[in-house]
């Protein structure tokens, strides 16, 4: 990998890609796509600050998109910028929509306009299967998508968008369907919004942990095997195909709650709150990832265990640095 250049680089995954991607190759030039008025934070990327390079550019101003290309001209792009919660996609449905969708058309346009030839992975999401019938688990890249929030419609117009500019245009896209993952930097994920919760409550800076629907069943990946994966997708994984990526733990949102309660250093009282309960919830995500695995031999590093540690651990020190 020569020119790398990674969009949302400075949010919760794109970050750990960076570092991942910076530490394996430490003579490819790494580029990053941010916004001033984005959510994301360039703390994220404190550790490979002065490694990486960093261009201020909003994915649905076409022209700030083509700057950037003909700036960088990647041979590798990790296209994971995106509106990406999916409850909050219920209160502002449009601008999840019209982000992720044109952010993603303007980038693919932008690409065939100024002619060059980068492979390019595209982060897709497990949420594109919506509520899948039991018989078609564990889920296979054929699966009918039935999206049932408007941040997964979003998704799956990406998915669209991706195999039609491959087909029409050779644009080289490689599409990655993530399963559920810890990730720390990502406070809206049920994992982590659980375990800061614990850690908040050890620090006695609040006295009750609230949660939503504790039904849904995911298989969880750490986010480090995430991003590696990510890496040999570009590497080893076909344009114009879809590829399951997930862990190899399933557990129910309540059965991680309780796991969670057991490594706390107090008593965790919890309780349902209405609020993050949402109007329609995917409740049975188990991937099946044989054709990743069988194109790229990647088997993931992390055990369950040390991926619960990790995330934990990364949310007591976060807590203890706010207060």
């Amino acid at each position: 990998m020569e020119r790398i250049l990674i969009t949302g680089i400075t949010g919760s995954g794109a970050s750990y890609l960076a570092e991942h991607l910076a530490n394996k190759y430490p003579d490819a030039k790494v580029h990053g796509v941010t916004r001033w008025h984005s959510t994301a934070t360039p703390i994220n990327l404190k550790g490979i600050i002065d490694r990486v390079q960093l261009h201020e550019c909003d994915l649905c101003d076409f022209s700030s998109v083509i700057r950037v290309l003909q700036v960088t001209k990647p041979t590798h792009i990790f296209h994971l910028a995106s509106h990406a919660n999916v409850r909050a996609g219920f209160i502002t449905p449009l601008s999840v929509i019209n982000n992720n969708i044109m952010g993603t058309a303007n980038l693919f346009e932008a690409i065939r306009l100024v002619e060059i030839d980068p492979l390019i992975q595209l982060c897709s999401t497990s949420e594109v299967y919506g509520q899948v019938d039991p018989k078609n688990v564990p889920i296979k890249e054929d699966c009918p998508q039935k999206p049932s929030s408007p941040y997964a419609v979003s998704k799956t117009a990406q998915d669209h968008l991706g195999y039609t500019y491959f087909k029409s245009y050779n644009v080289k896209v490689i599409t990655t369907r993530m399963f559920a993952y810890f990730n720390p930097r990502r406070h809206d994920l049920f994992s982590t919004s659980f375990a800061l919760q614990v850690a908040l409550i050890e620090a006695g800076k609040k006295d009750k942990l609230f949660h939503g629907n504790l039904d849904s069943v995911r298989t969880l990946i750490d986010v480090r095997d995430a991003m590696d994966a990510y890496r040999l997708a570009l590497l080893k994984c076909q344009p114009g195909e879809s590829y399951n990526i997930g862990g190899q733990t399933t557990i129910s949102v309540g059965e991680f709650l309780d796991l969670l309660k057991q490594k706390a250093r107090v008593n965790i009282v919890s309780e349902v709150n209405p609020s993050l309960l949402r109007p329609s919830d995917v409740t049975l995500q188990i991937p099946d990832c044989s054709k990743f695995k069988s194109q790229t031999g990647w088997v993931p590093k992390y055990t369950f265990e040390e991926s619960v540690e990790h995330l934990l651990e990364s949310c007591r020190t976060w807590t203890r640095h706010q207060l």
